[in-house]
C-alpha cells in the first residue's frame, strides 16, 4: 500500500467531513466573496485555525486576481499547492537516513497524559528495531509506577533495551544512568519517556527542563530529537499544550496520535504554520506498525483529491 493510499485510509473520518464540504463549494460556485468566506469557514471549522486560514485565504485571493483564475476547479489545485507549500521543512525520511550516522541518537518524548506517549515510544521502537538498529527505552516517567510498567511490557514486546528505576526516583537520574549504559553497549537509539506533565504545572515543566539539562552534559549535542505528542482529537488545545512545551525546552517535531479518529485534520497545519514546528510522525491506525512518517504532499492529496 501506497503512503497516499495509507493517508486516505486513515483520514477517512477527516475526509468525509472537509473533503465532501470543499467538493460542494468547488462545483460550480462563483468565485466571489460569499465563495471565499465560506472556504474560510470550512477550513477553520476542520482545525486549520483562524490565522492560519486567514493567510490561506488572502495568498488565494492574491493569485487568483493576479492570474485572472475563474474556475473554481483550479481553485481547489490551487489551495492544495499552497497547503503543501505551509509545510517548508525537511522530511523525516531524510532525518532517519541522518541519525544512523550518529550513534547514540537521543530521541526525547514529551507530551501530555493520555496524548498515546507511550504507545507512540513502542512504535518509534518497533521502527528501528526493524531498520535494524540497536534500541533502547528510558522509563523517564517515574511520577507512576505503572507508566513504568506499561514501557516495560512494549520494551519485551519490541525486544529492546530498557532502563528504569523505582516509582518515585528522580527522572534526571534515570536518564543519566541510560546513557552511560547506551554508550557502553554501543546503543544505536535511545528513547525516553518523560512524566506526562499537565503542562500548566510549573513544577513539572521545570523537572523537563533538568532532564533536557542533563542529558546534555552527559553527551554532547543530546538530546537530538524532542519530539512532542498530541492527540489529534484535542484540536485547538494541541497548540496550546505546543506552545507551552516549546517555552520550555526547544521541541523538534510533533507526533500528531489518532488522527485516524478525528473529523478534524487541520491541526497539522495549524501547528507548522503558528510555531514553525514540524509535523513528524503521524498516528493512523491500532497496529505497531502504524506511526507514518508525515509527508505533506500526501496528506495534502490525501485529504483534498
Amino acid at each position: 500500500m501506497s503512503l497516499m493510499e495509507k493517508f486516505k485510509n486513515g483520514l477517512a473520518k477527516t475526509r468525509a467531513n472537509f473533503s465532501q464540504s470543499l467538493d460542494n463549494l468547488f462545483k460550480g460556485k462563483k468565485i466571489d466573496e460569499n465563495f471565499f468566506e465560506e472556504l474560510e469557514e470550512n477550513l477553520i471549522m476542520s482545525d486549520v485555525g483562524v490565522e492560519t486560514s486567514l493567510k490561506i485565504i488572502e495568498d488565494l485571493k492574491t493569485e487568483i486576481h493576479q492570474n485572472k483564475i475563474t474556475e473554481p476547479f483550479e481553485v481547489k489545485n490551487l489551495l492544495i499547492q499552497k497547503m503543501v507549500n505551509l509545510f517548508d521543512y525537511q522530511s523525516m525520511e531524510e532525518d532517519e537516513e541522518e541519525i544512523i550516522s550518529d550513534s547514540p541518537h537521543v530521541i526525547l518524548v514529551i507530551g501530555v497524559n493520555g496524548s498515546g506517549k507511550t504507545t507512540t515510544i513502542g512504535r518509534l521502537a518497533y521502527r528501528w528495531r526493524h531498520a535494524n538498529k540497536k534500541v533502547m527505552m528510558v522509563a523517564g516517567d517515574t511520577f507512576r509506577a505503572a507508566a513504568i510498567e506499561q514501557l516495560e511490557i512494549w520494551a519485551q514486546r519490541v525486544g529492546t533495551d530498557f532502563i528504569k528505576q523505582q516509582a518515585g526516583s528522580d527522572p534526571s537520574s534515570v536518564f543519566f544512568d541510560a546513557l552511560k549504559a547506551a554508550k557502553s553497549r554501543g546503543v544505536d537509539i535511545v528513547i525516553g519517556d518523560t512524566a506526562g506533565r499537565l503542562h500548566t504545572k510549573v513544577n513539572l515543566m521545570e523537572e523537563l527542563k533538568k532532564i533536557y539539562r542533563v542529558t546534555g552534559k552527559v553527551m554532547e549535542r543530546v538530546p537530538q530529537e524532542v519530539l512532542l505528542v498530541i492527540d489529534a482529537t484535542t484540536g485547538q488545545n494541541g497548540l496550546v499544550q505546543a506552545k507551552k512545551f516549546s517555552e520550555a525546552i526547544p521541541v523538534s517535531g510533533v507526533v500528531l496520535t489518532k488522527l485516524d479518529g478525528t473529523a478534524k485534520g487541520g491541526i497539522v497545519l495549524a501547528i507548522k504554520e503558528q510555531l514553525g514546528i514540524p509535523v513528524k510522525y503521524v498516528g493512523l491506525g491500532e497496529k505497531m506498525e502504524d506511526l507514518e512518517i508525515f509527508d505533506p504532499t500526501s496528506f495534502v492529496k490525501a485529504l483534498l483529491e
